[in-house]
C-alpha cells in the first residue's frame, strides 16, 4: 500500500517515462520516414536522368539513320551518273551496303564503313575518267555527300557523347544500383574507322 501522494508520484513518473519513450519512437519514426522519402526522391530523380539520357541517345540514333539513308541515296545517284562513263556493275559498289530498320550499332558501323569504301571507289573512278570528274551532276553529288558526311559526323558526336555519359553513370555507385534495378544497360559506341573517313574527305575535295 502507498499513500495517495506516493502513488500519484509513481503514476506521474511512469507517465513521463512512457511519454519520453513514445516521443523517442515517434522521432525515430519521423527520421526513418524522412530518410526513406529522400531515398525514393533520389531514386526517381536518378532513374529519370538515366531515361532522359536514353532518349537523347535514341534521338541521335535517328539522326544517324537519316544521315546513312541520305548518304546511300547520294551514292546511288553517283553510281547512276558514273555508269554513263564507265562499264561496271552497280551492285558491285553498293552490294556491301545493307540498310534496314532496327539495325544494331555494329551494323550501322558496318554500313557507314561500306559507304566510305564505295565513295572512295567512285572518286577513284572519277580520277580515271576526266569527263566524269568534270560532269556537273557528279560534282554536285560530291558536294552533297560532303554535306551528308557533316550531318553524320554531328549525329555521331551527339550519340557518342550521350553514350559516354550513360555508360559512366551506370558503372558509378550508387547510380549503378538504379540502373541494375531498372534494367538500363550500357550502349555501344558508333565509331567509323578514322583512316577511312579521312580518305573519303580527301577524295571528294573538288
Amino acid at each position: 500500500m502507498c499513500s495517495a501522494w506516493l502513488c500519484t508520484e509513481r503514476i506521474m513518473a511512469k507517465a513521463l517515462s512512457f511519454g519520453a519513450t513514445t516521443n523517442l519512437i515517434g522521432t525515430v519514426g519521423i527520421i526513418i520516414a524522412v530518410v526513406v522519402l529522400l531515398i525514393i526522391i533520389w531514386y526517381i530523380g536518378t532513374l529519370n536522368g538515366l531515361r532522359q539520357t536514353k532518349v537523347k541517345i535514341q534521338e541521335a540514333v535517328s539522326g544517324i539513320d537519316v544521315a546513312l539513308t541520305k548518304r546511300y541515296d547520294v551514292l546511288t545517284k553517283m553510281v547512276d551518273v558514273a555508269k554513263s562513263y564507265a562499264t561496271f556493275e552497280r551492285a558491285t559498289i553498293l552490294e556491301a551496303i545493307k540498310l534496314r530498320r532496327g539495325m544494331s550499332m555494329t551494323e550501322r558501323n558496318q554500313a557507314a564503313n561500306a559507304m566510305e569504301q564505295a565513295a572512295r571507289e567512285l572518286n577513284f573512278l572519277a580520277e580515271n575518267y576526266p569527263q566524269l570528274h568534270s560532269n556537273e551532276n557528279f560534282r554536285q553529288l560530291q558536294v552533297a555527300i560532303m554535306d551528308v558526311e557533316e550531318h553524320l559526323q554531328g549525329a555521331r558526336r551527339a550519340y557518342n557523347s550521350n553514350v559516354s555519359l550513360l555508360n559512366r553513370k551506370i558503372v558509378t555507385f550508387p547510380t549503378s544500383i538504379v540502373a541494375g534495378l531498372s534494367g538500363i544497360t550500357s550502349e555501344e559506341f558508333f565509331e567509323a574507322e578514322s583512316n577511312k573517313r579521312e580518305d573519303v574527305n580527301v577524295n571528294i575535295t573538288i
